[in-house]
Protein backbone atom coordinates (compact mmCIF):
# COMPACT_ATOMS: atom_id res chain seq x y z
CA UNK A 1 0.00 0.00 0.00
CA UNK A 2 1.35 3.63 -0.93
CA UNK A 3 1.25 6.52 1.04
CA UNK A 4 -0.40 9.85 -0.07
CA UNK A 5 1.29 12.76 0.37
CA UNK A 6 0.82 16.67 0.65
CA UNK A 7 3.44 18.64 -0.63
CA UNK A 8 3.97 22.35 -0.26
CA UNK A 9 6.50 23.36 -2.56
CA UNK A 10 7.31 27.17 -1.82
CA UNK A 11 9.58 28.40 -4.43
CA UNK A 12 9.95 31.20 -7.47
CA UNK A 13 9.69 30.80 -10.50
CA UNK A 14 13.03 33.02 -11.31
CA UNK A 15 14.85 30.88 -8.75
CA UNK A 16 17.05 28.14 -10.82
CA UNK A 17 17.62 25.87 -7.85
CA UNK A 18 13.93 25.79 -7.47
CA UNK A 19 13.37 24.20 -10.81
CA UNK A 20 16.06 21.90 -10.04
CA UNK A 21 14.87 20.80 -6.66
CA UNK A 22 11.47 20.42 -8.86
CA UNK A 23 12.75 18.06 -11.34
CA UNK A 24 14.85 16.01 -9.04
CA UNK A 25 11.63 15.81 -6.40
CA UNK A 26 9.88 14.67 -9.92
CA UNK A 27 12.55 11.91 -10.11
CA UNK A 28 12.34 11.00 -6.61
CA UNK A 29 8.82 10.34 -6.30
CA UNK A 30 8.74 8.34 -9.64
CA UNK A 31 11.27 6.27 -7.49
CA UNK A 32 9.28 5.73 -5.00
CA UNK A 33 6.05 5.19 -6.26
CA UNK A 34 5.94 1.87 -4.86
CA UNK A 35 5.28 3.38 -1.57
CA UNK A 36 5.04 6.99 -1.97
CA UNK A 37 1.91 9.74 -4.14
CA UNK A 38 1.99 12.85 -3.67
CA UNK A 39 -0.14 15.96 -4.64
CA UNK A 40 1.78 18.91 -4.90
CA UNK A 41 0.66 22.11 -4.56
CA UNK A 42 2.86 25.26 -5.65
CA UNK A 43 2.94 28.34 -2.65
CA UNK A 44 4.40 31.92 -3.11
CA UNK A 45 7.78 32.98 -2.50
CA UNK A 46 9.54 36.26 -3.91
CA UNK A 47 13.17 36.34 -3.98
CA UNK A 48 13.14 40.08 -5.23
CA UNK A 49 9.92 41.62 -3.78
CA UNK A 50 11.23 45.16 -4.83
CA UNK A 51 12.46 44.52 -8.24
CA UNK A 52 11.25 47.34 -10.59
CA UNK A 53 9.46 46.62 -13.71
CA UNK A 54 12.62 46.98 -16.16
CA UNK A 55 14.30 44.29 -13.99
CA UNK A 56 17.36 44.17 -13.33
CA UNK A 57 21.08 42.85 -15.01
CA UNK A 58 21.73 39.45 -12.86
CA UNK A 59 25.63 40.35 -12.90
CA UNK A 60 24.89 43.31 -11.24
CA UNK A 61 22.35 41.78 -9.50
CA UNK A 62 24.17 39.26 -8.04
CA UNK A 63 27.09 41.54 -7.14
CA UNK A 64 25.06 44.44 -5.15
CA UNK A 65 22.78 41.14 -3.58
CA UNK A 66 25.98 38.92 -2.52
CA UNK A 67 29.08 40.70 -3.55
CA UNK A 68 29.92 38.30 -6.07
CA UNK A 69 32.48 39.06 -8.98
CA UNK A 70 31.67 38.96 -12.98
CA UNK A 71 33.86 35.77 -12.37
CA UNK A 72 31.88 33.82 -9.54
CA UNK A 73 28.73 34.48 -10.86
CA UNK A 74 29.48 33.06 -14.43
CA UNK A 75 30.86 30.48 -12.37
CA UNK A 76 28.23 29.69 -10.42
CA UNK A 77 25.28 30.01 -13.36
CA UNK A 78 27.75 27.25 -15.06
CA UNK A 79 27.39 25.18 -12.31
CA UNK A 80 23.69 25.65 -12.16
CA UNK A 81 23.30 24.63 -15.47
CA UNK A 82 25.21 21.99 -15.26
CA UNK A 83 22.94 20.79 -12.95
CA UNK A 84 19.68 21.44 -14.54
CA UNK A 85 20.72 19.63 -17.74
CA UNK A 86 21.65 16.73 -16.10
CA UNK A 87 17.59 16.36 -14.82
CA UNK A 88 16.50 17.30 -18.23
CA UNK A 89 16.00 20.91 -18.06
CA UNK A 90 17.69 23.78 -20.53
CA UNK A 91 18.54 27.17 -18.35
CA UNK A 92 20.02 29.45 -21.25
CA UNK A 93 21.10 32.44 -19.08
CA UNK A 94 24.31 34.33 -19.58
CA UNK A 95 25.73 38.06 -18.54
CA UNK A 96 23.00 39.86 -20.64
CA UNK A 97 20.17 38.03 -18.38
CA UNK A 98 17.68 40.01 -16.36
CA UNK A 99 16.17 39.54 -13.12
CA UNK A 100 12.26 40.76 -13.01
CA UNK A 101 9.38 41.07 -10.74
CA UNK A 102 7.74 37.29 -10.44
CA UNK A 103 4.12 38.73 -8.32
CA UNK A 104 1.83 38.34 -11.34
CA UNK A 105 3.40 35.52 -12.18
CA UNK A 106 2.16 34.37 -8.72
CA UNK A 107 -1.26 35.54 -9.11
CA UNK A 108 -1.98 33.56 -11.70
CA UNK A 109 -0.60 30.65 -10.38
CA UNK A 110 -2.71 30.83 -7.52
CA UNK A 111 -5.61 31.24 -10.26
CA UNK A 112 -4.50 27.91 -12.06
CA UNK A 113 -4.62 25.84 -8.68
CA UNK A 114 -8.49 26.62 -8.58
CA UNK A 115 -8.12 25.35 -12.50
CA UNK A 116 -6.14 22.30 -11.92
CA UNK A 117 -3.37 23.61 -14.14
CA UNK A 118 -1.07 24.67 -11.50
CA UNK A 119 1.84 22.28 -12.14
CA UNK A 120 1.40 22.34 -15.72
CA UNK A 121 1.69 26.77 -15.44
CA UNK A 122 5.02 26.37 -13.05
CA UNK A 123 6.62 24.32 -15.31
CA UNK A 124 5.45 26.58 -18.62
CA UNK A 125 6.88 29.71 -16.23
CA UNK A 126 10.04 28.15 -15.14
CA UNK A 127 10.74 27.38 -18.90
CA UNK A 128 9.73 30.84 -20.36
CA UNK A 129 12.16 32.52 -17.98
CA UNK A 130 14.74 30.46 -17.51
CA UNK A 131 14.90 28.41 -21.48
CA UNK A 132 13.34 30.80 -23.38
CA UNK A 133 14.38 33.69 -21.52
CA UNK A 134 10.93 35.80 -21.56
CA UNK A 135 10.03 38.68 -19.07
CA UNK A 136 7.65 37.12 -17.09
CA UNK A 137 6.68 40.39 -15.20
CA UNK A 138 5.62 41.16 -18.80
CA UNK A 139 1.41 40.54 -19.08
CA UNK A 140 1.55 39.65 -22.77
CA UNK A 141 4.08 37.04 -21.58
CA UNK A 142 2.04 35.70 -19.05
CA UNK A 143 -1.30 35.47 -20.77
CA UNK A 144 0.49 33.71 -23.45
CA UNK A 145 2.33 30.83 -20.80
CA UNK A 146 -1.41 30.90 -19.28
CA UNK A 147 -2.91 29.79 -22.90
CA UNK A 148 -0.57 27.26 -23.69
CA UNK A 149 -0.96 25.21 -20.46
CA UNK A 150 -4.66 25.23 -21.53
CA UNK A 151 -6.01 28.55 -19.13
CA UNK A 152 -8.30 30.98 -20.63
CA UNK A 153 -6.51 34.11 -21.95
CA UNK A 154 -9.50 36.38 -21.78
CA UNK A 155 -9.00 35.67 -18.01
CA UNK A 156 -5.73 35.15 -17.70
CA UNK A 157 -5.51 39.00 -19.24
CA UNK A 158 -8.47 40.73 -17.01
CA UNK A 159 -6.35 39.04 -13.68
CA UNK A 160 -3.16 40.69 -14.76
CA UNK A 161 -4.85 43.83 -15.53
CA UNK A 162 -6.80 43.99 -12.15
CA UNK A 163 -5.43 43.18 -8.17
CA UNK A 164 -7.25 39.71 -8.33
CA UNK A 165 -5.44 36.99 -6.24
CA UNK A 166 -3.03 39.54 -5.13
CA UNK A 167 -4.56 39.37 -1.61
CA UNK A 168 -4.17 35.84 -1.79
CA UNK A 169 -0.62 35.36 -2.79
CA UNK A 170 0.53 38.01 0.32
CA UNK A 171 -1.32 36.02 2.47
CA UNK A 172 0.03 32.98 1.48
CA UNK A 173 3.78 34.34 1.49
CA UNK A 174 3.61 36.03 5.19
CA UNK A 175 2.00 32.49 6.34
CA UNK A 176 5.11 30.33 5.03
CA UNK A 177 7.36 33.41 6.39
CA UNK A 178 5.88 32.85 9.77
CA UNK A 179 6.71 29.12 9.74
CA UNK A 180 10.30 29.86 9.49
CA UNK A 181 10.65 29.61 5.39
CA UNK A 182 13.47 32.43 4.59
CA UNK A 183 15.21 31.03 1.57
CA UNK A 184 13.69 28.61 -1.57
CA UNK A 185 12.63 25.89 -2.75
CA UNK A 186 11.19 24.89 0.60
CA UNK A 187 9.20 21.27 0.54
CA UNK A 188 7.20 20.63 3.16
CA UNK A 189 5.55 17.56 3.35
CA UNK A 190 2.50 16.78 5.38
CA UNK A 191 2.72 20.09 6.91
CA UNK A 192 5.75 18.66 9.54
CA UNK A 193 8.53 17.47 6.73
CA UNK A 194 11.14 20.26 5.55
CA UNK A 195 13.32 19.53 2.86
CA UNK A 196 15.31 22.47 1.80
CA UNK A 197 17.35 23.39 -1.45
CA UNK A 198 17.78 21.84 -4.34
CA UNK A 199 18.99 18.45 -3.19
CA UNK A 200 19.61 15.74 -5.64
CA UNK A 201 16.85 13.21 -6.66
CA UNK A 202 18.93 10.05 -4.38
CA UNK A 203 18.12 12.47 -1.12
CA UNK A 204 14.72 13.06 -2.08
CA UNK A 205 13.97 9.76 -2.51
CA UNK A 206 15.61 8.64 0.61
CA UNK A 207 13.29 11.20 2.27
CA UNK A 208 10.13 9.89 1.01
CA UNK A 209 10.92 6.45 1.94
CA UNK A 210 11.76 7.35 5.01
CA UNK A 211 8.35 9.30 5.50
CA UNK A 212 6.36 6.73 3.89
CA UNK A 213 7.66 4.16 6.66
CA UNK A 214 7.42 6.79 9.79
CA UNK A 215 4.08 6.80 11.79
Amino acid sequence: MTRALQIDFVSDISCPWCIIGLRALEVALDRARDVVTADITFQPFELNPAMPREGQNIVEHVAQKYGSTPAQSAAARAMIRDRAAELGFAINGDDDSRIYNTFDAHRLLQWAEGQHLQGALKAALFAAYFTDRRDPSDARVLADVAASVGLDRDEAEAILASDRFAAEVRSAEQLWQSRGISAVPAIVIDGKYLISGGQPPEVFEQALREIAAAD
